[in-house]
Protein backbone atom coordinates (compact mmCIF):
# COMPACT_ATOMS: atom_id res chain seq x y z
CA UNK A 1 0.00 0.00 0.00
CA UNK A 2 1.47 3.18 -0.96
CA UNK A 3 0.80 7.24 -0.44
CA UNK A 4 -0.12 8.66 -3.51
CA UNK A 5 -0.52 12.18 -4.10
CA UNK A 6 -2.40 14.71 -6.63
CA UNK A 7 -3.60 18.02 -7.74
CA UNK A 8 -7.02 19.45 -8.41
CA UNK A 9 -8.66 22.50 -9.36
CA UNK A 10 -11.22 24.24 -7.67
CA UNK A 11 -11.65 27.40 -10.12
CA UNK A 12 -8.31 29.40 -10.41
CA UNK A 13 -7.57 28.07 -6.85
CA UNK A 14 -5.26 24.39 -7.14
CA UNK A 15 -5.39 22.24 -4.16
CA UNK A 16 -3.06 19.34 -3.28
CA UNK A 17 -4.39 15.94 -1.82
CA UNK A 18 -2.60 13.01 -0.75
CA UNK A 19 -4.69 9.43 -1.04
CA UNK A 20 -4.03 5.06 0.46
CA UNK A 21 -6.23 2.57 0.98
CA UNK A 22 -9.58 1.16 -0.13
CA UNK A 23 -13.37 1.02 1.61
CA UNK A 24 -15.29 3.93 2.45
CA UNK A 25 -13.90 7.65 2.16
CA UNK A 26 -12.34 9.32 5.08
CA UNK A 27 -11.33 12.68 4.44
CA UNK A 28 -8.43 13.70 6.95
CA UNK A 29 -8.13 17.48 7.74
CA UNK A 30 -4.83 18.16 9.35
CA UNK A 31 -3.71 20.84 11.79
CA UNK A 32 -2.15 24.48 11.17
CA UNK A 33 0.56 25.24 10.21
CA UNK A 34 0.95 21.33 9.07
CA UNK A 35 -0.40 19.66 6.08
CA UNK A 36 -1.35 16.40 4.99
CA UNK A 37 1.87 14.99 4.86
CA UNK A 38 1.71 14.52 8.61
CA UNK A 39 -0.74 11.97 7.56
CA UNK A 40 1.05 9.87 5.74
CA UNK A 41 1.84 6.95 8.38
CA UNK A 42 -1.45 7.44 9.81
CA UNK A 43 -3.28 7.10 5.98
CA UNK A 44 -0.51 3.82 5.89
CA UNK A 45 -2.71 2.30 8.83
CA UNK A 46 -5.86 3.19 8.23
CA UNK A 47 -5.90 2.55 4.74
CA UNK A 48 -6.44 -1.10 5.82
CA UNK A 49 -10.45 0.26 6.57
CA UNK A 50 -10.98 3.36 4.10
CA UNK A 51 -9.63 5.48 1.36
CA UNK A 52 -8.35 7.88 3.08
CA UNK A 53 -7.79 11.61 1.47
CA UNK A 54 -5.91 13.98 3.14
CA UNK A 55 -5.84 17.84 1.65
CA UNK A 56 -3.59 20.33 2.09
CA UNK A 57 -5.54 23.18 3.40
CA UNK A 58 -5.45 26.66 1.60
CA UNK A 59 -2.25 28.06 1.84
CA UNK A 60 -0.67 25.35 3.58
CA UNK A 61 1.64 22.42 2.38
CA UNK A 62 1.39 22.69 -1.58
CA UNK A 63 -2.40 24.34 -1.84
CA UNK A 64 -2.84 27.99 -2.89
CA UNK A 65 -4.96 30.26 0.16
CA UNK A 66 -8.13 31.44 -0.37
CA UNK A 67 -8.74 34.57 -2.02
CA UNK A 68 -9.08 37.16 0.76
CA UNK A 69 -6.34 37.62 2.76
CA UNK A 70 -7.91 37.32 5.86
CA UNK A 71 -10.26 34.46 5.30
CA UNK A 72 -13.11 33.14 8.16
CA UNK A 73 -13.83 30.29 9.69
CA UNK A 74 -16.36 29.26 7.58
CA UNK A 75 -14.55 30.32 4.38
CA UNK A 76 -12.51 27.11 5.32
CA UNK A 77 -15.48 25.32 6.19
CA UNK A 78 -16.91 25.82 2.64
CA UNK A 79 -13.89 25.34 0.82
CA UNK A 80 -13.40 22.47 2.12
CA UNK A 81 -16.89 21.04 0.28
CA UNK A 82 -15.89 22.90 -2.38
CA UNK A 83 -13.09 20.12 -2.52
CA UNK A 84 -15.58 17.59 -2.15
CA UNK A 85 -17.64 19.01 -5.11
CA UNK A 86 -14.49 18.92 -7.12
CA UNK A 87 -13.35 15.49 -6.13
CA UNK A 88 -16.95 14.15 -7.01
CA UNK A 89 -17.66 13.14 -3.14
CA UNK A 90 -21.01 13.52 -1.95
CA UNK A 91 -20.69 12.20 1.41
CA UNK A 92 -17.62 11.41 3.80
CA UNK A 93 -16.46 10.31 7.29
CA UNK A 94 -14.01 12.94 8.56
CA UNK A 95 -11.31 12.90 11.14
CA UNK A 96 -9.56 15.82 12.31
CA UNK A 97 -6.93 17.34 14.82
CA UNK A 98 -6.83 20.19 16.30
CA UNK A 99 -7.54 23.36 13.96
CA UNK A 100 -8.20 20.49 11.24
CA UNK A 101 -11.04 19.58 14.03
CA UNK A 102 -12.24 23.15 14.27
CA UNK A 103 -12.64 23.58 10.47
CA UNK A 104 -14.48 19.68 10.35
CA UNK A 105 -16.92 20.53 13.32
CA UNK A 106 -17.70 24.41 11.19
CA UNK A 107 -18.06 22.30 7.59
CA UNK A 108 -20.37 19.32 9.19
CA UNK A 109 -22.61 22.47 11.38
CA UNK A 110 -22.79 24.72 7.82
CA UNK A 111 -23.26 21.18 5.93
CA UNK A 112 -24.13 18.52 7.75
CA UNK A 113 -25.62 16.02 4.75
CA UNK A 114 -22.21 15.89 3.67
CA UNK A 115 -20.66 14.19 6.54
CA UNK A 116 -21.74 10.43 8.24
CA UNK A 117 -19.51 11.07 10.77
CA UNK A 118 -16.10 12.79 12.64
CA UNK A 119 -13.40 11.86 15.33
CA UNK A 120 -12.00 14.76 16.72
CA UNK A 121 -8.48 15.39 18.46
CA UNK A 122 -9.11 17.41 20.95
CA UNK A 123 -11.53 20.83 20.12
CA UNK A 124 -10.61 24.21 21.42
CA UNK A 125 -12.91 26.51 23.39
CA UNK A 126 -10.67 29.34 24.25
CA UNK A 127 -11.82 31.97 27.24
CA UNK A 128 -11.75 35.43 26.17
CA UNK A 129 -9.09 36.00 28.25
CA UNK A 130 -7.49 33.51 26.19
CA UNK A 131 -8.32 34.83 22.81
CA UNK A 132 -7.04 38.05 23.49
CA UNK A 133 -3.39 36.25 24.32
CA UNK A 134 -3.51 34.09 21.46
CA UNK A 135 -4.79 36.98 19.10
CA UNK A 136 -2.19 39.44 20.30
CA UNK A 137 1.12 37.32 20.55
CA UNK A 138 0.45 33.47 18.69
CA UNK A 139 0.74 34.83 14.79
CA UNK A 140 3.66 37.28 14.16
CA UNK A 141 4.42 38.05 11.02
CA UNK A 142 6.76 35.82 8.95
CA UNK A 143 8.72 36.87 6.10
CA UNK A 144 12.15 36.25 4.78
CA UNK A 145 14.92 38.36 5.82
CA UNK A 146 17.94 39.57 4.34
CA UNK A 147 20.55 37.38 6.08
CA UNK A 148 18.44 34.34 7.15
CA UNK A 149 17.17 36.15 10.34
CA UNK A 150 13.99 34.48 10.26
CA UNK A 151 15.41 31.11 10.00
CA UNK A 152 16.33 31.28 13.86
CA UNK A 153 13.16 32.82 15.33
CA UNK A 154 11.69 30.03 13.21
CA UNK A 155 13.57 26.59 14.37
CA UNK A 156 13.19 28.15 17.92
CA UNK A 157 9.44 28.58 17.51
CA UNK A 158 8.53 25.14 16.50
CA UNK A 159 11.17 23.44 19.05
CA UNK A 160 9.78 25.43 22.03
CA UNK A 161 6.02 24.84 20.99
CA UNK A 162 6.52 21.17 22.03
CA UNK A 163 7.76 22.74 25.40
CA UNK A 164 5.31 25.62 26.44
CA UNK A 165 1.71 26.31 24.93
CA UNK A 166 1.39 28.97 23.93
CA UNK A 167 4.77 28.83 22.45
CA UNK A 168 5.68 32.13 23.32
CA UNK A 169 4.93 32.27 27.29
CA UNK A 170 8.54 30.12 27.95
CA UNK A 171 7.30 30.19 32.25
CA UNK A 172 7.41 26.97 34.62
CA UNK A 173 3.58 26.98 34.66
CA UNK A 174 3.09 27.02 30.65
CA UNK A 175 5.20 23.80 30.44
CA UNK A 176 4.28 20.60 28.70
CA UNK A 177 4.08 17.07 30.01
CA UNK A 178 5.11 15.56 26.36
CA UNK A 179 8.21 17.94 25.70
CA UNK A 180 10.54 16.74 23.29
CA UNK A 181 13.80 17.93 21.29
CA UNK A 182 13.39 15.05 18.01
CA UNK A 183 15.60 16.88 15.27
CA UNK A 184 12.85 15.10 12.81
CA UNK A 185 9.75 16.16 14.44
CA UNK A 186 11.01 19.79 14.48
CA UNK A 187 12.29 19.79 11.40
CA UNK A 188 9.44 18.54 9.61
CA UNK A 189 7.32 21.22 11.03
CA UNK A 190 9.91 24.14 10.26
CA UNK A 191 9.70 22.70 6.54
CA UNK A 192 6.07 23.16 6.17
CA UNK A 193 5.88 26.37 7.28
CA UNK A 194 8.19 27.57 5.10
CA UNK A 195 5.95 26.20 2.66
CA UNK A 196 2.84 27.82 3.75
CA UNK A 197 5.05 31.48 4.70
CA UNK A 198 3.23 34.38 5.56
CA UNK A 199 -0.02 32.88 4.32
CA UNK A 200 0.10 30.61 7.32
CA UNK A 201 -1.60 33.73 9.36
CA UNK A 202 -4.41 33.31 7.49
CA UNK A 203 -5.00 29.55 8.44
CA UNK A 204 -4.10 30.14 12.15
CA UNK A 205 -6.23 33.16 12.51
CA UNK A 206 -9.47 31.74 11.38
CA UNK A 207 -9.15 29.29 13.63
CA UNK A 208 -8.66 31.30 16.44
CA UNK A 209 -10.94 33.68 15.45
CA UNK A 210 -13.93 31.11 15.22
CA UNK A 211 -16.70 30.98 17.11
CA UNK A 212 -16.45 27.69 19.44
CA UNK A 213 -19.80 26.79 20.00
CA UNK A 214 -21.00 23.39 19.33
CA UNK A 215 -24.99 22.57 17.93
CA UNK A 216 -27.57 22.98 20.38
CA UNK A 217 -28.39 19.95 22.40
CA UNK A 218 -31.61 19.39 20.64
CA UNK A 219 -29.51 19.93 16.66
CA UNK A 220 -30.07 16.97 14.54
CA UNK A 221 -26.29 16.42 13.14
CA UNK A 222 -23.72 13.33 12.21
CA UNK A 223 -22.26 11.50 14.99
CA UNK A 224 -18.97 13.16 16.41
CA UNK A 225 -16.77 11.46 18.72
CA UNK A 226 -13.94 14.40 20.50
CA UNK A 227 -11.03 13.20 22.39
CA UNK A 228 -7.87 14.27 23.67
CA UNK A 229 -4.67 12.46 25.76
CA UNK A 230 -3.24 13.56 28.94
CA UNK A 231 -0.18 15.41 27.48
CA UNK A 232 -2.77 17.22 24.50
CA UNK A 233 -2.98 21.20 25.89
CA UNK A 234 -6.51 20.98 24.98
CA UNK A 235 -7.80 18.06 27.19
CA UNK A 236 -8.88 20.54 29.53
CA UNK A 237 -11.26 21.81 26.95
CA UNK A 238 -13.45 18.32 27.09
CA UNK A 239 -15.15 19.91 30.36
CA UNK A 240 -15.94 23.29 28.68
CA UNK A 241 -17.83 21.45 25.89
CA UNK A 242 -21.29 21.46 28.02
CA UNK A 243 -24.44 19.76 26.65
CA UNK A 244 -23.80 18.14 23.31
CA UNK A 245 -26.15 16.98 20.84
CA UNK A 246 -27.51 13.09 20.65
CA UNK A 247 -25.06 11.20 19.29
CA UNK A 248 -21.83 13.06 20.29
CA UNK A 249 -19.41 12.27 22.96
CA UNK A 250 -16.34 13.66 24.71
CA UNK A 251 -13.22 11.36 26.82
CA UNK A 252 -10.41 12.06 27.79
CA UNK A 253 -7.92 9.37 27.27
CA UNK A 254 -4.64 8.56 28.29
CA UNK A 255 -2.24 7.85 25.44
CA UNK A 256 -2.26 9.16 22.10
CA UNK A 257 -2.32 5.28 20.72
CA UNK A 258 -5.83 5.23 22.98
CA UNK A 259 -7.05 8.25 20.78
CA UNK A 260 -5.94 6.71 17.52
CA UNK A 261 -7.49 3.67 18.43
CA UNK A 262 -11.05 5.07 19.73
CA UNK A 263 -11.51 7.35 16.45
CA UNK A 264 -10.77 4.73 14.59
CA UNK A 265 -13.28 1.85 16.32
CA UNK A 266 -15.78 5.07 15.87
CA UNK A 267 -15.28 6.00 12.33
CA UNK A 268 -15.64 2.14 10.91
CA UNK A 269 -18.52 1.70 13.05
CA UNK A 270 -20.36 4.82 10.74
CA UNK A 271 -18.32 5.52 7.89
CA UNK A 272 -20.23 3.77 4.59
CA UNK A 273 -19.92 5.76 1.84
CA UNK A 274 -17.68 4.30 -1.08
CA UNK A 275 -15.22 6.39 -2.91
CA UNK A 276 -15.62 7.21 -6.90
CA UNK A 277 -13.44 8.01 -9.22
CA UNK A 278 -11.38 11.26 -8.12
CA UNK A 279 -10.99 14.20 -10.53
CA UNK A 280 -7.11 15.33 -10.91
CA UNK A 281 -5.32 18.31 -12.56
CA UNK A 282 -4.50 17.75 -16.37
CA UNK A 283 -1.20 19.50 -16.00
CA UNK A 284 0.26 19.03 -13.15
CA UNK A 285 0.66 15.16 -10.86
CA UNK A 286 3.37 12.79 -9.58
CA UNK A 287 4.00 9.82 -11.23
CA UNK A 288 5.44 6.81 -9.76
CA UNK A 289 8.77 5.68 -11.51
CA UNK A 290 10.80 2.69 -10.76
CA UNK A 291 14.69 2.51 -12.11
CA UNK A 292 18.02 2.79 -11.31
CA UNK A 293 17.55 2.09 -7.08
CA UNK A 294 14.46 5.03 -7.08
CA UNK A 295 10.73 3.99 -5.73
CA UNK A 296 9.05 7.03 -5.46
CA UNK A 297 7.02 9.77 -7.19
CA UNK A 298 7.89 12.13 -9.36
CA UNK A 299 6.63 15.51 -9.67
CA UNK A 300 5.75 16.51 -13.21
CA UNK A 301 4.26 20.19 -14.44
CA UNK A 302 2.83 20.64 -17.63
CA UNK A 303 2.42 18.56 -21.35
CA UNK A 304 3.29 15.09 -21.32
CA UNK A 305 4.27 13.80 -24.85
CA UNK A 306 6.48 16.86 -25.34
CA UNK A 307 10.03 18.03 -24.27
CA UNK A 308 11.17 17.21 -20.67
CA UNK A 309 12.90 19.93 -18.60
CA UNK A 310 15.49 18.78 -16.36
CA UNK A 311 16.54 21.83 -13.99
CA UNK A 312 20.06 21.99 -12.18
CA UNK A 313 21.21 20.32 -9.00
CA UNK A 314 20.21 21.46 -5.74
CA UNK A 315 17.20 23.65 -7.60
CA UNK A 316 13.69 22.45 -8.56
CA UNK A 317 10.95 23.00 -11.38
CA UNK A 318 9.68 26.35 -9.82
CA UNK A 319 13.04 27.54 -10.25
CA UNK A 320 13.18 26.80 -14.14
CA UNK A 321 10.17 29.66 -15.05
CA UNK A 322 7.73 28.86 -17.81
CA UNK A 323 8.83 26.02 -20.18
CA UNK A 324 7.68 25.04 -23.46
CA UNK A 325 6.87 21.19 -22.65
CA UNK A 326 7.13 19.81 -19.24
CA UNK A 327 9.27 19.55 -16.35
CA UNK A 328 10.02 17.44 -13.08
CA UNK A 329 11.31 17.45 -9.91
CA UNK A 330 14.36 15.53 -10.02
CA UNK A 331 14.25 12.61 -7.64
CA UNK A 332 15.83 14.08 -4.22
CA UNK A 333 14.39 17.50 -5.28
CA UNK A 334 11.44 19.80 -5.19
CA UNK A 335 8.66 17.70 -4.23
CA UNK A 336 9.66 14.75 -5.82
CA UNK A 337 10.20 11.20 -3.07
CA UNK A 338 13.76 11.72 -1.60
CA UNK A 339 16.42 9.07 -2.90
CA UNK A 340 15.59 6.49 -0.27
CA UNK A 341 18.65 4.32 -1.40
CA UNK A 342 21.80 6.68 -1.19
CA UNK A 343 23.74 3.67 -3.60
CA UNK A 344 21.81 5.86 -6.58
CA UNK A 345 25.41 7.77 -7.39
CA UNK A 346 26.09 5.25 -10.29
CA UNK A 347 25.97 7.85 -13.34
CA UNK A 348 24.29 4.59 -15.22
CA UNK A 349 21.30 4.32 -12.11
CA UNK A 350 20.90 8.24 -12.87
CA UNK A 351 20.28 7.61 -16.64
CA UNK A 352 18.25 4.81 -16.02
CA UNK A 353 16.20 6.91 -13.93
CA UNK A 354 16.00 9.80 -16.29
CA UNK A 355 15.42 7.33 -19.01
CA UNK A 356 12.63 5.49 -17.47
CA UNK A 357 10.28 9.17 -16.61
CA UNK A 358 11.16 9.84 -20.15
CA UNK A 359 9.34 6.86 -21.25
CA UNK A 360 6.76 7.54 -19.06
CA UNK A 361 5.66 10.78 -20.27
CA UNK A 362 6.80 10.14 -23.93
CA UNK A 363 9.23 13.02 -23.91
CA UNK A 364 10.46 13.41 -27.49
CA UNK A 365 13.74 15.13 -26.00
CA UNK A 366 15.40 15.72 -23.12
CA UNK A 367 16.82 19.57 -21.92
CA UNK A 368 19.10 19.71 -18.85
CA UNK A 369 19.47 23.43 -17.19
CA UNK A 370 23.57 23.64 -17.07
CA UNK A 371 25.42 22.44 -14.44
CA UNK A 372 26.51 24.57 -11.24
CA UNK A 373 30.96 25.17 -11.79
CA UNK A 374 32.95 23.76 -8.62
CA UNK A 375 33.60 21.03 -6.63
CA UNK A 376 30.44 19.14 -5.70
CA UNK A 377 31.69 18.38 -2.22
CA UNK A 378 32.21 22.12 -1.50
CA UNK A 379 29.21 23.25 -3.50
CA UNK A 380 26.65 20.73 -1.61
CA UNK A 381 27.85 20.39 1.70
CA UNK A 382 25.51 18.09 4.03
CA UNK A 383 22.63 20.04 5.47
CA UNK A 384 21.04 17.45 7.52
CA UNK A 385 18.81 19.03 10.19
CA UNK A 386 21.15 19.13 13.40
CA UNK A 387 19.58 19.99 17.14
CA UNK A 388 20.37 23.93 16.70
CA UNK A 389 18.55 24.22 13.47
CA UNK A 390 22.13 25.32 11.97
CA UNK A 391 21.12 23.70 8.77
CA UNK A 392 18.76 26.34 8.01
CA UNK A 393 21.07 29.43 8.15
CA UNK A 394 23.63 27.50 6.48
CA UNK A 395 21.66 26.89 3.45
CA UNK A 396 21.34 31.06 3.37
CA UNK A 397 24.36 31.85 3.34
CA UNK A 398 24.72 29.49 0.20
CA UNK A 399 21.84 30.36 -1.27
CA UNK A 400 22.76 34.11 -1.44
CA UNK A 401 26.79 34.19 -1.61
CA UNK A 402 25.42 32.14 -4.91
CA UNK A 403 24.61 35.31 -6.34
CA UNK A 404 27.82 37.16 -5.64
CA UNK A 405 30.63 34.64 -6.40
CA UNK A 406 30.81 31.63 -8.95
CA UNK A 407 31.20 28.89 -7.05
CA UNK A 408 29.97 30.19 -3.71
CA UNK A 409 32.20 29.34 -1.77
CA UNK A 410 35.54 30.82 -3.83
CA UNK A 411 34.65 34.62 -2.00
CA UNK A 412 37.20 36.45 -3.75
CA UNK A 413 38.05 38.86 -6.56
CA UNK A 414 38.64 36.30 -8.88
CA UNK A 415 35.42 34.66 -8.78
CA UNK A 416 33.23 37.45 -8.49
CA UNK A 417 30.15 37.20 -10.86
CA UNK A 418 28.49 40.27 -12.26
CA UNK A 419 24.58 40.10 -10.46
CA UNK A 420 21.73 42.48 -10.02
CA UNK A 421 20.82 43.65 -6.49
CA UNK A 422 17.41 42.72 -7.06
CA UNK A 423 18.82 38.87 -7.21
CA UNK A 424 19.31 39.62 -3.46
CA UNK A 425 15.80 40.01 -2.53
CA UNK A 426 14.70 37.70 0.76
CA UNK A 427 11.69 36.58 -1.65
CA UNK A 428 13.61 35.31 -3.91
CA UNK A 429 16.35 33.98 -1.88
CA UNK A 430 13.41 32.08 0.35
CA UNK A 431 12.26 30.21 -3.21
CA UNK A 432 16.01 28.81 -3.90
CA UNK A 433 16.52 28.27 0.20
CA UNK A 434 13.75 26.08 -0.22
CA UNK A 435 14.61 24.40 -3.12
CA UNK A 436 18.38 23.77 -1.39
CA UNK A 437 16.95 22.30 1.39
CA UNK A 438 14.91 19.87 0.07
CA UNK A 439 17.63 18.68 -2.70
CA UNK A 440 19.19 15.44 -0.65
CA UNK A 441 20.16 14.21 -4.12
CA UNK A 442 22.18 17.38 -5.56
CA UNK A 443 25.70 16.36 -5.37
CA UNK A 444 24.90 12.88 -6.75
CA UNK A 445 22.83 14.67 -9.91
CA UNK A 446 25.98 16.96 -10.18
CA UNK A 447 28.38 13.97 -10.44
CA UNK A 448 26.08 12.41 -13.12
CA UNK A 449 26.13 15.48 -14.87
CA UNK A 450 29.95 15.93 -14.65
CA UNK A 451 30.62 12.76 -15.54
CA UNK A 452 27.63 12.97 -18.51
CA UNK A 453 29.40 15.77 -20.07
CA UNK A 454 33.11 14.10 -19.83
CA UNK A 455 31.99 11.20 -22.14
CA UNK A 456 30.42 13.71 -24.74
Amino acid sequence: MNVSRHFVDIGQRRVQYRRCGSGPTLLMVHQSPRSSAEYHDLMLAWGAHFTCIAPDTPGFGQSDPLQDPEPSIDQFADGLVDLLDALGLHRVAAYGFHSGAIILVTALKRHPDRFSCLAAGGYAVWTRAEMALFSDKYMPPFEPQPYGEHLIWLWNRILEQSWFFPWFAPAPDHRLSAVHDDVARVSSAVDEMLDSGAAYRAGYGAVLRAPRNIPPADAITPPVLITAYNSDPLQPHIDRLGTMPKGWAAHKLATPAEHLSASLMFLIEHATDPVPTLAEAANEGFARIIAGGFDGLIHWRGTPGSSLHLHAPGRDLDLLGPVAGMAIDLPGHGLSDVLRCHDVDDPRDWQAIVDAISRHFGCTETIRAPAPKGDPERLFPDLSPDRFGSHLTAAWAIVRAGHVFEPWYAANAAHARDFDPAELDPANLAREHRALLRANAARAYLLFLIQSEGEA
